[in-house]
């Protein structure tokens, strides 16, 4: 039996085993976070069909969903869907609405833009795992318009109205969702805002084995993501550049790339090793004296896989970090400190301050990324599917 069959085996029961499952989600292009929740949750219900607006995978990514080739809307056969498919925002509701799923009991979406937008029926359990409702739609709708240069001038009006109208869509829709579960307690404020609905907080999967506990630390701090405006990497070179005596290891790729090279110059105590590969990157976060996270993200996987390896985190204090590190004075469970703006002399008090605080234990670190294992996720996951179902049943047997 695989290790997957048997972290699942024992959540199985006879009635979801014999529901007819689908699972929906907006595209699949690469393996990310929000891919990684559709592979478990496509390993706990092995009978489920996948729908996607565009489906551009790799094919050495296809097992990965039990090799699934699934239905695709009708974006994937427009003009330059596999490099501009989000260009086609506007059309992704209509999209996703022509799914026909009326063959099955159970419909998981997992969204982050139009997913949970399928249409279902009254005698249909919908359940929705929400990674954010539309980011650019609502609370970072400034900043979307303003990162890609839409302040301004009839484009900018016309991304303007596109997204008030996906808002009204977007809330009308969530009437059709029975059960939400949110990524992280941050999420589940975003849906109460939108959506006003309640939610049940289901903190995605990390393969937590895949990394190893590293006791022996190296003198230098490491950066990890997308160069790209809300990861602020930017931001983490120049506060690096302010303190020459602070080694700092950068490790990503992306459109502000360029930037940061402009921003290191001839600095000596930062390392630009642009893209590398899985090994490369588990390796340096296992050897880091910290790890340095200056995004605000809806859960942020990062953090939690440095701290897997033992490696205490920097992160600024938004979002998911705030769930996932813990900045305590006692030092037994403490596994890293916050800084409180994104702003380079915010970050430069706490770089500071980390090392002022003494010794982190990697022990530490890694129980507290443990709490976010697969197995967990998918007893929590089980759990509350399980819960929806017979929730149903019940109301349909009082009737």
């Amino acid at each position: 039996m695989t290790n997957k069959a048997q972290l699942i085996k024992k959540n199985r029961t006879d009635f979801t085993l014999n529901l007819r499952v689908a699972v929906v989600h907006e595209w699949l292009t690469t393996y990310a976070g929000s891919e990684k929740v559709v592979e478990q949750i496509l390993a706990i219900y092995p009978q489920a069909e996948l729908f996607v607006l565009v489906d551009f995978l790799d094919d050495n990514k296809r097992s990965l969903f039990g090799g699934r080739h699934p239905t695709t809307s009708f974006i994937q056969r427009l003009p330059g869907a596999r490099k501009h498919y989000r260009n086609y925002l506007p059309l992704m509701p209509l999209a996703v609405e022509q799914f026909d799923l009326t063959a099955f009991d159970l419909i998981i979406s997992s969204n982050h833009a139009v997913a949970k937008g399928v249409i279902t029926g009254p005698d249909q359990i919908h359940v929705s795992y929400v990674h954010s409702p539309i980011r650019y739609a609502w609370d970072l709708q400034h900043q979307y318009l303003r990162e890609s240069g839409l302040k301004n001038g009839i484009k900018a009006w016309i991304a303007r109205i596109c997204l008030h109208y996906l808002r009204i869509w977007d809330v009308r829709t969530a009437n059709g969702v029975d059960q939400f579960i949110a990524n992280s307690n941050f999420i589940g404020r975003r849906i109460r805002k939108v959506y006003g609905r309640d939610s049940i907080v289901v903190y995605p999967p990390v393969d937590i084995e895949r990394f190893s506990l590293n006791k022996d630390k190296e003198n230098f701090f490491l950066a990890a993501s997308r160069m790209v405006p809300y990861k602020r990497m930017a931001m983490i070179a120049e506060a690096f550049v302010g303190m020459p005596d602070k080694e700092l290891i950068m490790i990503g790729d992306g459109p502000e790339f360029e930037k940061i090279q402009n921003i290191v110059g001839k600095a000596t105590n930062i390392k630009l090793l642009g893209y590398q590969s899985d090994e490369v990157l588990v390796d340096h976060m296992g050897r880091a004296h910290a790890f340095v996270f200056a995004a605000e993200e809806d859960f942020g996987i990062t953090p939690v896989e440095a701290q897997a390896c033992g490696t205490p985190v920097i992160a600024y204090a938004a979002g998911g970090a705030l769930e996932t590190v813990i900045a305590s004075p006692d030092p037994k469970i403490r596994t890293g400190l916050f800084f409180d703006s994104q702003t380079v002399e915010a970050l430069k008090i706490a770089v500071e301050q980390f090392d002022h605080l003494g010794k982190f234990s990697p022990e530490t670190c890694r129980a507290n990324a443990e709490r976010f294992s697969r197995q967990n996720f998918i007893d929590a996951f089980s759990q509350v599917i399980e819960s929806a179902v017979r929730n149903q049943k019940t109301q349909f047997n009082s009737m």
